[in-house]
């Protein structure tokens, strides 16, 4: 009886997915693959007789950041008509298929080329699937829901998430410091967004004194020093 209740819950999922979130045709598979996935999986390893024991969640290191998603989903949702496609792309983000999900997202921005939420997401998927290299076609995607919603706070936002993980902490900070000036007061991403550009500024005064140390240590560059003659 228990197989037979998780294949319906699968098939049901299935449906709700194709019949009322409009899951485009194009996805039906991989879709399907990811649920037979997940039974094969639990018949290897799931022990349904066995009494439940609570446990403290593992945290996996590849997994998406729960908190940027939840960022992203604050941010946007104004600015596009594709939830649909953003809840299916969310779920396989949450599970770490940043690929899959650029693909999910390739195909409804195909069906939605003015949908900035899209382009967004597509941004923080392809971010994610290069572990924080900024791509041509990542920094494309960033740019392109810019234009389309001049207004839209996420892609300053994750743009200069992508450069902090790149190292590129000033432009960063431009970035941030331009979209809380126009941010307003009751925004739900405002106290955030000052936290994290606090943080970026005390790093970046971190490293000022750091350089500016090594400049002033005995042997080390001094700041009028011009490079030897070759």
């Amino acid at each position: 009886m228990t197989w037979v209740l998780i294949i319906l819950i699968a098939v049901l999922v299935l449906g709700v997915m194709i019949f009322v979130l409009k899951l485009p045709r194009t996805g039906w598979e991989i879709t399907g693959a990811a649920l037979l996935f997940g039974i094969s999986g639990y018949a290897l390893q799931g022990h349904p007789g066995q009494a439940g024991a609570p446990q403290a969640p593992v945290e996996n290191a590849k997994l998406a950041d729960q908190t940027l998603i939840k960022q992203r989903q604050q941010m946007g949702s104004a600015f596009g008509q594709g939830q649909s496609w953003l809840i299916l792309a969310d779920a396989l983000t949450r599970q770490g298929q940043n690929g899959a999900a650029a693909d999910v997202l390739r195909s409804a921005i195909a069906k939605s080329p003015q949908d900035a939420d899209l382009w967004v997401a597509l941004g923080n998927a392809l971010v994610g699937h290069t572990d924080g290299v900024i791509t041509p076609a990542a920094q494309y995607a960033f740019r392109r829901a810019a234009a389309i919603a001049p207004d839209h706070p996420g892609p300053p936002f994750f743009m200069g998430m992508a450069l902090v993980q790149a190292g590129r902490l000033a432009e960063a900070r431009t970035l941030w410091a331009e979209l809380l000036i126009r941010s307003p007061a009751d925004a739900p991403y405002r106290a955030d967004l000052q936290e994290r550009l606090s943080r970026l500024d005390s790093i970046i005064a971190e490293q000022a004194q750091m350089q500016g140390a090594m400049q002033g240590a005995p042997g080390g560059p001094s700041p009028g020093a011009k490079p030897a003659q070759q």
